[in-house]
């Protein structure tokens, strides 16, 4: 199971979000680690994981239809899992500041 550090720009959104969408997000978290202990190199489509282009290292799951989040692989914490880095959640509209 991987391992996981929040920023404080990931808490300011979260306190921007509805409960449907926190609820929308905890849901697509749990597939997202689920696709980590299934062994499998990837992740499943419906999370659509992949690299935000011209930001080195960080990346965007997808959690509703206008609902993203943004992460970037850490320093592991516990050997063989990796460690999670959430810096954003919200709409769109993070990507002006991943």
């Amino acid at each position: 199971m991987p391992t996981r550090e929040v920023l404080a720009s990931f808490w300011r959104d979260w306190d921007r979000l509805t409960p449907q969408q926190q609820r929308a997000f905890r849901e697509a978290v749990a597939q997202f680690i689920a696709d980590f202990g299934s062994g499998s190199q990837s992740f499943h489509p419906r999370l659509r994981v992949k690299r935000v282009q011209g930001h080195s290292g960080v990346w965007e799951m997808t959690w509703a239809y206008d609902g993203r989040a943004t992460f970037q692989y850490g320093e592991e914490v516990q050997a063989g899992q990796p460690h999670i880095v959430w810096r954003r959640v919200g709409t769109h509209a993070i990507f002006r500041r991943p």
